[in-house]
């Protein structure tokens, strides 16, 4: 209500005048004397006034106009004096109401606008902060959630404590609040000075927990030997969980190292059961050594998600790949091969190097031969170093590192299924990551492919460094005439393969040379350790080129001659056989005199004069037996039966004596001659050739092989290999008819 705009709040209004009848309209009703109201003024005040006049009496009625004013009552408030009007725009309305319709409608809109946008704000999401041990009034936010716990009630408020460093007061009506129970509440002030809090309850019908930590510096894992007592942050990738019977291992990466974590719950209880490898966390906690390593006693870990965790991981891979990167250094010989393999030999050196900053473990799987192992063994000494400096853990070099050697020359189902299971294993009791398989001297050719798909299936990282003949390009580089790049069927199922027939070579640069030549590369520093085991991977694969003499040289300058080389390629083998699918790693260092120097020639003598002894004693009952004959082409054709003239299940193997038959009738005949030896069982073969019958007449083992394959599809034929030393496999009920294709493809091979 208001006053009347018209009559002011009067009531009433002026609708006329009229003459006054009290003075006639004449505005006065009388005259006096005045100088008879000045009796007893002395004459000097008199003297001031004019007392000789008459004065005029106004009129009391209309105060001296001589008219008077004629109202009635106010037509527009009906002679009330107020009227009702709308609060908000002015205008005029009911008096039982407020606001006019049109006002009323726009409050009300506002006000379901209001309680909507209220209703959206308690939906919302909003973050509720819980301390940590750590934190202090100091990391507290005015106006942010925290969730905490009553601990005290009064009448004026309830006593909210957040953790041990931090409580304040809560203003509310504390009716319905008991002691014990959780409650969400807002900062309203914080009063440093006076080390209070004030807070106000908070309703919040959606939220997520997000646990705050104590604002500390970030530390980066390569400064903590230098923070030893202190307490630090540090922010990175975990690699690996393990309990103990004590507390949970977090081992932790981030852009500059790795270091471990203790966490402790219960003994022998999994810390934080949410935190799992591939999370980026953040650890809060105590430096100090454990076994002579540096490690961080926790006292508060958190879960990064969200951008924090993206922007950390970035930052980790960045910096990961350039350390992974490896030093430019230049080959152990010099070779046109090599140099055209280089960038795929960097690559797999960068992989592997990658591999173990990121805390994966190395699955070395190679060709149980003089060449595989002279390959796995300068593999293993290059890369445990590395290893045990990166990782904290005294046992890193068992954990992260395992080579194990393959009976066949490929990557069998029996190999891959041991590998996945014990992988897929220490994943599941570990918290290990799941391994990067490095195959050596076997991963090339179509038999592998079974196996590497399966790997496959677990996005497993594969590198395979290899001589067998991978079949024929699929795509390939020119540069100037020469092959300098290409691709084979196997390259689908591979992240990085080397191997010389992808740039024009071939297996004459044998699989130990090329391993070593990239463990080389990974870790320059163990360059003399395992300089001269190539050139025995290339005597005990036959070998001849270039490269191969020129690794010999190395070896010669190592003070180890031809004729001991060889030797000790033979002594590999031996003790290969009776090592089986075991790595042999004291045993195989002692005799490649990568460690135990001092063992290396006694060992080496042993073994040789058992070997000699059973070699000797396999030729005598095989030699005799042998079909020999030459064909009209040239070629001689030397065939027997291993199963039935060689003795079973010792040393030389039935692949070992073909050969040994082969070199003693090579010795014989010359090598510059076309000569071809077979031994066969019920159901394989063994193939040894001399390099004259590949270059006169174009022999391939694996041509052969697919050829006979094709021929007689019932004989469920496989193998290959080498172009001059493989296998064949087959059904043993057509053994005889693909002995017989075998001889006759070779009896009708035409000169080149």
């Amino acid at each position: 209500m208001i006053d009347c705009p018209k009559c002011k709040g009067k009531c009433s209004v002026i609708v006329d005048y009229k003459e006054c009848e009290n003075c006639g309209g004449t505005g006065y009703v009388d005259s006096f004397d005045v100088g008879s109201h000045f009796k007893g003024v002395n004459s000097n005040a008199r003297a001031k006034f004019d007392l000789s006049a008459d004065q005029d009496i106004p009129c009391e009625i209309c105060n001296g106009k001589g008219q008077i004013k004629v109202f009635e009552d106010c037509d527009y408030c009906n002679g009330k004096g107020r009227v009702n009007v709308c609060r908000r725009c002015g205008k005029r309305i009911n008096t039982k109401y407020d606001h006019c319709k049109d006002c009323y409608d726009k409050i009300k809109e506002e006000k379901m606008n209001k309680e909507n946008e209220v209703q959206r704000r308690l939906n919302e999401e909003k973050e509720v902060y819980v301390l940590d041990p750590l934190c202090e009034m100091s990391d507290m936010d005015k106006d942010c959630l925290y969730k905490g716990k009553i601990t005290r009630v009064e009448k004026y408020g309830a006593f909210v404590t957040l953790n041990n460093n931090v409580w304040g007061l809560m203003r509310c009506n504390t009716s319905n609040y008991n002691v014990g129970d959780e409650v969400i509440t807002r900062i309203t002030s914080i009063k440093s000075r006076e080390r209070k809090i004030d807070m106000a309850p908070a309703k919040v019908n959606n939220y997520k927990i997000k646990k705050l930590t104590k604002s500390i510096n970030r530390t980066l894992i390569e400064e903590l030997e230098n923070k030893m007592g202190k307490l630090v942050r540090i922010d990175g990738e975990v690699l690996q969980v393990q309990q103990t019977s004590g507390p949970t291992i977090f081992t932790i990466t981030d852009e500059t190292g790795v270091t471990a974590v203790a966490a402790f719950d219960e003994a022998g209880v999994r810390a934080y059961p949410d935190v799992d490898v591939g999370d980026v966390i953040e650890v809060i906690g105590d430096v100090n050594q454990h076994d002579g390593k540096t490690q961080i006693e926790n006292q508060s870990l958190t879960k990064l998600e969200g951008h924090e965790e993206e922007k950390l991981k970035i930052l980790i891979d960045e910096a990961l790949n350039k350390r992974a990167e490896p030093e430019d250094v230049d080959f152990l010989v010099k070779s046109d091969v090599l140099n055209r393999l280089k960038p795929k030999m960097r690559e797999a050196a960068q992989k592997i190097r990658r591999a173990i900053l990121d805390g994966r473990s190395i699955l070395v799987r190679h060709h149980a031969d003089a060449d595989g192992i002279c390959a796995g063994v300068a593999m293993e000494k290059a890369l445990i170093p590395l290893i045990e400096e990166v990782n904290p853990n005294n046992d890193a070099q068992y954990y992260y590192f395992k080579r194990s050697p393959s009976k066949a020359p490929f990557y069998e189902l029996e190999d891959v299924v041991k590998d996945l299971s014990f992988a897929l294993e220490d994943q599941e009791r570990h918290g290990q990551k799941l391994p990067l398989i490095v195959l050596l001297d076997n991963g090339s050719t179509e038999e592998d492919i079974t196996a590497l798909m399966q790997a496959k299936i677990y996005d497993i990282e594969i590198v395979v460094i290899d001589h067998h003949f991978p079949g024929e390009l699929i795509t390939k580089e020119e540069k100037d005439g020469e092959i300098i790049g290409g691709t084979v069927e196997v390259d689908e199922y591979v992240d990085t393969h080397v191997n010389p027939y992808l740039v024009g070579g071939d297996s004459q640069l044998t699989a130990g040379a090329l391993a070593t030549e990239v463990a080389h590369i990974i870790n320059p520093d163990v360059k003399d350790l395992i300089i001269h085991l190539p050139a025995i991977a290339a005597l005990g694969d036959h070998a001849e080129s270039g490269e191969v003499y020129q690794y010999i040289e190395l070896a010669e300058k190592k003070g180890f001659n031809k004729e001991g080389l060889a030797i000790i390629a033979e002594c590999v083998d031996f003790e290969a056989y009776f090592l089986r699918f075991m790595n042999g790693r004291g045993i195989m260092d002692t005799i490649l005199a990568v460690d135990n120097i001092d063992k290396h020639e006694k060992m080496v003598n042993a073994l040789y004069k058992e070997y000699q002894k059973r070699v000797n004693t396999q030729l005598k009952a095989a030699l005799p037996n042998i079909e020999k004959m030459q064909f009209d082409n040239g070629i001689y054709f030397n065939i027997m039966d291993v199963e039935k003239y060689a003795h079973k299940f010792t040393f030389p193997a039935p692949g070992k004596t073909c050969g040994f038959v082969h070199d003693k009738i090579v010795k014989e005949i010359g090598e510059d001659k076309p000569i071809v030896t077979l031994g066969h069982g019920p159901d394989f073969g063994v193939i040894r050739a001399t390099d004259a019958v590949n270059e006169q007449f174009g022999f391939s083992v694996n041509t052969i092989v697919d050829n006979l394959a094709e021929r007689i599809p019932s004989a469920g034929i496989d193998g290959g290999g080498h172009e001059c030393a493989g296998s064949i496999k087959y059904v043993e009920g057509l053994g005889e008819e693909v002995l017989s294709e075998f001889t006759n493809e070779v009896k009708s091979m035409n000169k080149l």
